[in-house]
């Protein structure tokens, strides 16, 4: 089935948008999920937004590990992606099937899942709220693991098995998808990993009540090429890489909902939900 929506040539950018990026830093950045002790800052990290091109994705045949990420079309059986139980027993092993189809990998397990909402009005960043609100698009640039995170999570969540498992390549792969469509408001912006340099990746502690996690924020470069999916469906899913322990293919996709100048004004607010995967190959 074709998608029945209008391109532009891929050499010439869709629009123009603001993304936060990390304002160089000596300090070590870190976000706090919960509210932090007296006197410590909920976050540390500064934004520096620039204005940047984009491109249409629609104009390109991505592939997530050449640019880091890809669109699929995908029909799922959930009626309420807001309802967890729903998610789990029904939109897991559908996206199990998904991502074992699109990327031959020869497990693929998946930890966990985030539903968004957009407040009418709401800033774009953090995305995070007070405890036991559902959380907003996050405004800023990052990617959601590290070279060191991303097999600590496996050693965290899979714990005699994932030193076996970690012998072999294994990644970590969203599967991103608008509740509400066609999206138009807040819609997910992704940077070619190729066009990203290690040097542009920042560590950044991610504090929870019981652990500490790491992910990256990202500085600006104008090296970085943007693309983003308009109008997307509900039956539209995008797949985008967090983290490969594969040297030679896309590693680290940057990411980030961007104020879209082209949504209409009467544009609902952004509803969308995001699984995060492991995925093992065996055989590489």
């Amino acid at each position: 089935m074709s998608l029945a929506v209008e391109t532009r040539p891929v050499d010439r950018p869709l629009l123009a948008a603001s993304f936060n990026y990390l304002k160089p830093m000596k300090d070590r950045a870190a976000n706090y999920t919960y509210e932090p002790p007296a006197g410590v800052p909920r976050s540390n990290v500064v934004p520096d937004p620039h204005r940047v091109d984009i491109y249409d994705g629609r104009a390109i045949d991505a592939s997530v590990d050449r640019e880091g990420f890809a669109l699929v079309e995908h029909h799922s059986a959930v009626r309420d992606f807001f309802n967890d139980e729903e998610v789990r027993s029904v939109y897991y092993p559908e996206a199990e099937r998904l991502l074992k189809a699109q990327t031959g990998a020869s497990r693929v397990f998946i930890f966990d899942h985030t539903t968004r909402r957009r407040s009418p009005d709401e800033i774009l960043d953090s995305g995070r709220r007070g405890e036991g609100q559902p959380r907003g698009p996050v405004g800023r640039v990052h990617v959601d693991h590290t070279e060191r995170s991303g097999p600590q999570r496996v050693r965290d969540l899979l714990g005699d098995e994932a030193d076996g498992l970690l012998k072999h390549r294994f990644a970590v792969v969203n599967v991103w998808r608008p509740t509400k469509g066609p999206l138009e408001d807040a819609p997910l912006g992704v940077c070619d990993a190729r066009s990203v340099a290690p040097q542009d990746l920042v560590e950044t502690d991610l504090v929870y009540r019981d652990r500490k996690g790491e992910t990256y924020s990202v500085t600006y470069s104008p090296r970085h090429r943007w693309y983003f999916y308009p109008h997307m469906r509900i039956d539209e899913v995008l797949l985008l890489k967090c983290y490969d322990s594969r040297k030679d293919v896309a590693r680290f996709s940057p990411h980030s909902a961007f104020e879209n100048p082209l949504a209409p004004a009467n544009a609902p607010p952004r509803e969308s939900i995001e699984l995060r995967a492991f995925l093992f190959f065996e055989d590489q």
